[in-house]
């Protein structure tokens, strides 16, 4: 597979399949991310992997745990345009694709709360990061988060990377043994086969034309 490919496939998934994911190609894809560029190689993402039985008792573990005060802005306050508009797009776009108009707010609520079921995924990934660190390194994460989707998408598996974990920081923490005093949650991210039958999974986001966002300096 070539790389534009896996790019131009590669989306988030919000319904899987219970088909299970093999450890061993689990740990390869991790192995394999962790060449992801990283400024003087300081390589500051720590992994922590939950699959199989261990994924019933997490799911059991976070539905008894109370929600918590996000561990950071997963968006800024008061976010301008034009981001703001393509946060909405996007969530519009989902909500029509789920037949789930804008006042149902009960049934949103419901799809938001799927978050925290991984969206049935069978494995899940957990990126925390040493507290002493500062912003160059949690770009350093995205660049791992962003090459093990593509490695998964070559792999044949699907992926949804979840920021809105740092709304249960602490609960992920207890369950994977994250020392909570020197870590802090980046993200969380469901992997698996996507169902083909779901038709929020035939959400394609959009994206700005590339001349609203870059240009060439002369």
């Amino acid at each position: 597979m070539e790389v534009s490919e896996a790019v131009d496939r590669r989306r988030s998934i919000r319904q899987f399949l219970p088909d299970p994911v093999d450890d061993g190609l689990l740990r390869s894809l991790v192995e394999r991310a962790a060449r992801a560029p990283s400024g003087g190689n300081v390589q500051p993402w720590r992994i922590y992997l939950v699959n199989g039985e261990a994924m019933v008792r997490f799911k059991e573990h976070v539905a008894a745990s109370d929600l918590e005060a996000p561990a950071y802005d997963i968006y800024p306050p008061g976010l301008h345009e034009p981001y703001r508009t393509n946060r909405f797009a996007v969530g519009e776009q989902m909500y029509s694709l789920l037949g789930i108009p804008r006042d149902d707010k009960g049934a949103r609520l419901m799809q938001v709360a799927k978050n925290y079921e991984l969206f049935g995924a069978p494995a899940g990934m957990f990126c925390f990061v040493d507290r002493k660190m500062g912003p160059p390194q949690w770009s350093d994460l995205g660049m791992f988060l962003q090459t093990f989707m593509l490695l998964a998408v070559e792999a044949g598996l699907d992926t949804c990377a979840q920021e809105s974990w740092a709304m249960y920081e602490r609960a992920v923490a207890e369950f994977v043994g994250a020392p909570l005093d020197d870590e802090g949650i980046f993200c969380g991210m469901a992997i698996g086969h996507r169902d083909p039958d779901a038709p929020v999974n035939d959400l394609r986001s959009e994206r700005m034309s590339v001349d609203d966002f870059a240009r060439f300096v002369r």
